[in-house]
């Protein structure tokens, strides 16, 4: 892989050039390469690379957070979806609609408005009177819009300054793109971990006098959800299952339920993975199917009369560093109305 990496090389160097001079361009504000700012407080959430580092369950914090005392719109591009433009999401909506993200915020969440846009402008515009926060979920790179807050997310066995530029690594940017952040969180940290790598990442981070950094895990429910009950996760021990997951990384879900004895096959698909009619079909002949909630979303439809479950999970800040955590937030909405 690695010398596969270094061919890959000389590719990665012309990306580097196209997205560092982009940058550059709305650095300086030229025309054409503008970004507009708003009064209202817009939360982005992204990160520089491609693949998971945790952005949904990110966005699910920032919603229970933030709920129960602002009006809040989650806008989120709507990856894979076949529809276009502006369309606010309903829970009743298929995920080919909708793109499987938003429509999983607003099955959780139905309080809260969530809509999807390609164009991040045109959809702040419609949601402006809506709401009076607005998340934005996976557009760091979006640099038509600049953000009241940013949180940048890099996972903790993919930390972003060890990356290189798309085709020879995973980042879509330059490294030095963390600058634009407020947060760093790094993300998908395991259960125990030494204080002294923690401090180290944070140096290797170099984080600027206005940015922040936490830590966080991937916490998973002790019960898993079909489409009409809930089942204790233990109910998974007496059973052999097949486990469903179109996911950017799944080795942290996969160690889990190794780790909690579970007896299971894993079926691996890519990321968003749009299931064939062949893949369904096959999927209906297995007895028992534990699959992400994001794929749910995709799966919910064509497998809703088959044993299916999925495993809820949420992000956990580590090191008592919760309430920090929602302090700079709050704090972060207060300024921004001001």
């Amino acid at each position: 892989m690695k010398r596969f990496r270094k061919l890959l090389f000389p590719f990665a160097i012309i990306y580097g050039w196209v997205v560092t001079a982009r940058n550059f361009l709305y650095d300086k504000q030229w025309a054409g390469f503008k970004s507009v700012s708003y009064a209202k407080p817009i939360i982005c959430v992204g990160n520089l690379s491609v693949g998971g580092t945790g952005k949904s369950p990110m966005i699910e914090l920032l919603i229970m957070l933030l709920k129960d005392t602002h009006n809040l719109a989650v806008l989120s591009r709507g990856y894979k979806r076949k529809t276009s433009g502006y369309l606010e999401v309903e829970p009743s909506h298929l995920a080919s609609q909708t793109g499987d993200e938003p429509l999983q915020f607003k099955q959780k969440f139905p309080e809260v408005t969530v809509a999807v846009c390609a164009d991040r402008q045109v959809g702040i515009e419609v949601l402006r009177p809506k709401a009076d926060v607005i998340l934005l979920d996976d557009a760091f790179q979006h640099r038509k819009v600049k953000a009241g807050f940013t949180l940048l997310l890099t996972p903790f066995d993919d930390l972003f300054y060890e990356d290189y530029f798309l085709p020879a690594g995973t980042l879509r940017e330059s490294r030095k793109g963390a600058s634009r952040a407020d947060v760093i969180v790094v993300t998908k940290c395991p259960d125990k971990v030494a204080y002294a790598r923690l401090q180290e990442i944070k140096y290797l981070l170099q984080l600027a006098p206005y940015q922040k950094v936490y830590f966080s895990k991937i916490g998973y429910a002790d019960t898993i959800v079909g489409v009409t009950e809930r089942l204790p996760l233990d109910y998974l021990k007496a059973k052999v299952f097949t486990l469903v997951t179109g996911i950017a990384n799944p080795s942290s879900l996969v160690l889990f339920l190794k780790e909690q004895g579970f007896t299971f096959t894993h079926k691996k698909y890519a990321d968003h993975h749009d299931f064939s009619e062949a893949e369904i079909l096959a999927l209906q002949k297995e007895e028992l199917i534990l699959t992400t909630e994001k794929d749910y979303m995709r799966l919910q439809v064509p497998l809703e009369k088959y044993a299916m479950y999925y495993l809820p999970i949420k992000t956990i800040i580590l090191n008592k560093q919760e309430g920090f955590f929602k302090d700079t937030i709050l704090e972060a909405v207060a300024l921004m109305k001001e």
